[in-house]
């Protein structure tokens, strides 16, 4: 029996790098200053949804709400081995919460026949961990959370291993269902030349917007309109056109995105730096590091 599957997948700054010009005077992470990178655990989710794929069948279809930019994270996707990729991308999106962006995401997903969801336990600019609980709760379908491992599934029935910290559970349930995958869960597969040479000319609507105002800096309003929509024909019937969903499209209530939909509010972000009061240098022999042993035996650091 094939299952399709819906990832959902996030593009994120590298939180590694905050440091010196990559924080603002106020606190504040200065994103221009960091790459984007694809949420690490997003990888793992990705990774279980193909897995599911290889040994059930089926399609996978991967989405991302963001700038244009996030476009990239689609194609890295589609390189992976993902069949589809829809980018929903809306000014009226911005400073959307985690209430706010489960919401939009449930309306585009309730547009797509699917058997599973998978997100990243978490992405990493936030440390929430709360999107994919609250997108089952807005979808009406059970969840599974900090899964690492897929026991079984057959027909309409799944179960998995979840990890909760000192120990482990099995949970068994009906499809539909939405899993959170943690990053012990699998070791995500690299692209595979064949699909980077063949999707790597995919574009999103906005991105060949862009292109052709690039290519022709001359051109009237209604000239860069044609271009665009000769080459977005020209890209879907190479099969090379990802989807671009607005909030209109998803016939979203406002009410509920970006910042009107928000009760959370991000006052300020700090980038917090542990420093030793006093340090002790240990001789790199041996014996250095059996009286390092010893010492923190004494004081019950360790026992």
């Amino acid at each position: 029996m094939a299952y399709n599957c819906v990832v959902a997948i996030k593009q994120v700054p590298d939180t590694k790098r905050i440091i010196g010009e990559a924080m603002n005077d106020d606190g504040t992470v200065n994103r221009g200053a960091l790459p984007a990178i694809f949420n690490p655990e997003d990888l793992n989710a990705l990774e279980m949804a193909l897995m599911i794929k290889d040994k059930f069948g089926g399609k996978v279809t991967v989405m991302t709400m963001g700038l244009p930019a996030a476009s990239a994270i689609l194609r890295e996707s589609l390189y992976r081995g993902a069949d589809d990729a829809i980018l929903i991308t809306d000014r009226r999106c911005g400073a959307s919460d985690t209430l706010a962006t489960s919401y939009i995401l449930s309306c585009a997903i309730k547009k797509l026949d699917y058997d599973i969801v998978l997100c990243g336990r978490q992405a990493i600019d936030g440390d929430t961990a709360q999107v994919g609980p609250q997108l089952a709760e807005k979808l009406g379908i059970p969840q599974i959370t900090y899964v690492e491992e897929l026991i079984s599934l057959e027909k309409k029935t799944i179960a998995a291993r979840r990890n909760i910290g000192n120990g482990w559970q099995e949970v068994k349930c009906k499809l539909p269902v939405l899993l959170t995958v943690i990053d012990e869960a699998n070791d995500p597969r690299v692209s595979v030349a064949k699909k980077l040479m063949k999707c790597k000319k995919a574009r999103t609507p906005v991105e060949i917007q862009m292109q052709m105002k690039q290519d022709n800096p001359n051109a009237s309003d209604d000239d860069i309109k044609q271009l665009t929509t000769a080459k977005v024909k020209e890209l879907e019937e190479k099969g090379l056109l990802i989807k671009q969903w607005d909030l209109d499209y998803l016939a979203a209530d406002l009410q509920w995105c970006g910042r009107d939909g928000s009760p959370t509010k991000v006052h300020r972000i700090q980038s917090v730096v542990l420093t030793a009061r006093e340090s002790k240098t240990i001789e790199p022999s041996e014996q250095g590091i059996a009286d390092m042993v010893h010492e923190l035996i004494s004081d019950k650091t360790i026992s």
